[in-house]
Parts: structure tokens; sequence; C-alpha cells
């Protein structure tokens, strides 16, 4: 399958098979590509929490129960579940982990590299912090670069999966003990292999014309 099959065929599953699991070869190919996807000045503002038992989807059922049930199901029904969330702050710990990973992976081959990423990193992280007062949603927009990967690699890989932003953030981040850690869920990717109640698979993709979305200098 080429990737123009591949973008026609993707699409958000309305419905999993209950039971079907992915095989854990397929599960450690988006680990990876979460684990390396791209962030602003290698910022890396994410973590990533995999739910793959079905008593770890029911917890984070839990947060789709009071306003969002529609979507229990695609959370309790589906192989994998991952919830991916984000740093409260960019704090000085979060910054020197980088940049000593960064030097133990030897990204600084000359002298003055080091001081010279993290000076640049850190001027960044403040003009978001103090110039555009921005930087919560700065490091939502890294963590949904992540989503994008994933999404396509689970359409390469042919595993269905469904993006949900249709959950209670509170209730998840409480179940989860996230904000004690430091961090706030963004948006859930539910995995697996959808079932012949999806509706959706047997519907046209419909998007506006080429010509009302690109323009072309």
């Amino acid at each position: 399958m080429n990737l123009a099959d591949i973008v026609d065929t993707r699409h958000t599953v309305k419905a999993f098979e209950p039971g079907r699991a992915l095989p854990q070869a397929i599960v450690d190919q988006f680990l990876a590509v979460l684990h390396k996807s791209p962030s602003s000045v290698n910022s890396q503002p994410w973590h990533f929490v995999v739910a793959a038992t079905p008593e770890s989807r029911a917890r984070m059922a839990r947060a789709t129960a009071d306003h969002h049930p529609y979507n229990t199901p695609k959370i309790q029904d589906a192989s994998h579940v991952i919830a991916l969330c984000v740093r409260t702050d960019m704090d000085a710990a979060h910054l020197g982990a980088i940049l000593t990973a960064e030097e133990r992976d030897g990204r600084f081959p000359a002298e003055g590299n080091k001081a010279g990423q993290d000076k640049g990193r850190r001027g960044f992280v403040d003009l978001h912090r103090y110039d555009l007062r921005d930087l919560q949603p700065w490091m939502a927009n890294q963590v949904y670069l992540a989503l994008g990967g994933l999404l396509m690699a689970a359409a390469t890989l042919g595993v269905d999966a469904t993006p949900m932003e249709g959950f209670d953030t509170r209730v998840l981040d409480a179940e989860l003990g996230l904000r004690e850690r430091g961090f706030t869920s963004v948006v859930l990717v539910s995995l697996g292999y959808r079932s012949a109640q999806d509706f959706n698979a047997g519907l046209p993709k419909s998007r506006l014309a080429q010509e009302q979305v690109f323009t072309f200098l």
C-alpha cells in the first residue's frame, strides 16, 4: 500500500473489536514513534501513559463516564489506549535533563555547542513564557506533533486508531496522578482493530476542495 492509499483509507474508528490485541512488536514501534517525535528546540514537553490491560483501560474510561459516555467503549474495547500528556511547566530540571541527554548522545561535537544549545533553548522557552505568554499552548503544540506521527504510523502498520479530546481532563489527571508529577492530559488515542459496527469505515472521506485549502505562490 502506497502513501496515497494509506491517506485515503485511514479514518477515525468508531467501534473496536473487543478482545483483539495488538502484537507487542507493533506496540513497540508506536512507542518508538512517540519517543522520537520532533519538538520545537527539542523541548520534549510530553509524557505518554499506555493502558494495555482491561483494568488500565477501565481507569482511563472513568474520564468519559459523566460527560462523554460515547467514548467509553472506544477506550474499553481497544487493544491499547495512550494518553498524550504535556508538562505543566518547562522547568530548569527538565531543561537540564534534555541537555544531559544530548551530551550523552553526542550532540555537541564542537567546543561551545553545549552552551549555545542551552542558551538558545532557554531563550526560546523564555520567549513563550514571558513575551508571548503562550507557554502552555506552545508545549501542547509539540504533543500534537507526536499525535500526527502516531496516527500515520498506525495507518501504515494497518492498525486502526481513534484520537479523542472528549474526556474530562481533571478526572483523568486525578486517576493517573498526573498533576503531582507535573503533567496534564491533552488527548487520548485508542489503538486496535475496528469491528463490524464501525460505521465510519464505509463512509467516503469528505474534505473541502483543494482550491480552498491550498495557495500556490
